[in-house]
């Protein structure tokens, strides 16, 4: 298993990563299947897989002339990084701050807010 440093993914990347993070080993062909709305081409979608590659959050199998891909970074250990990186980037580190931020721009309730530490305390 290839071993990477993470690394922050565009949109596009992010996107092919949550399709196998959700349905697991699949083709290139089969993830386009999937796809709501305008698919993109196959080219496109398969770059994108080979970017992923080269960064180490894919790997593949190969069976004949077909490949199929699966993800090597777990989907929490990204989520992990993303927020992390997050927090530094735009709160300084402050999870008060990001939290204050959320309630004043309506993102988070507070009421929801004080169920959570009710929850967190029990």
């Amino acid at each position: 298993m290839k071993k990477a440093k993470i690394q922050k993914l565009t949109k596009a990347e992010e996107d092919i990563m949550k399709m196998l993070w959700s349905h697991g080993p699949t083709t290139v062909s089969a993830m386009i299947e999937k796809m709501k709305g305008d698919k993109p081409p196959h080219s496109t979608v398969s770059s994108i897989i080979r970017i992923l590659e080269k960064k180490g959050f894919v790997d593949h199998n190969t069976y004949g002339r077909t490949y199929e891909y699966y993800p090597i970074i777990e989907k929490e250990i990204y989520s992990k990084y993303s927020l992390k990186s997050l927090l530094s980037n735009y709160f300084e580190g402050s999870v008060n701050e990001m939290v204050s931020f959320l309630i004043k721009e309506e993102e988070v309730d507070v009421n929801e807010l004080k169920k959570l530490i009710n929850d967190i305390k029990e």
